[in-house]
């Protein structure tokens, strides 16, 4: 067993990659809905905390942008 705490990143990609092995069908529906729709969780979790609040930032300055002109 390895010493060192797993993230929850790493904690969540295991745990999603035993989902996969356990139900390869249902992954594979939650898989076409994902790609289909989108998920919040995944883009902020590819993002990271950063990434993340620039995103936040350009939406912000786009809504105000947005108001000013129209």
């Amino acid at each position: 067993m390895d010493v060192r705490k797993e993230t929850p990143e790493e904690q969540s990609e295991r745990l999603r990659q035993e989902e996969l092995k356990r139900n390869p069908s249902g992954a594979f529906g939650d898989g076409m809905n994902r790609a289909e729709f989108g998920s919040l969780a995944d883009l902020v979790g590819g993002l990271g905390w950063k990434g993340t609040g620039i995103l936040i930032l350009l939406l912000v300055i786009g809504y105000v942008l947005y108001k000013l002109l129209f």
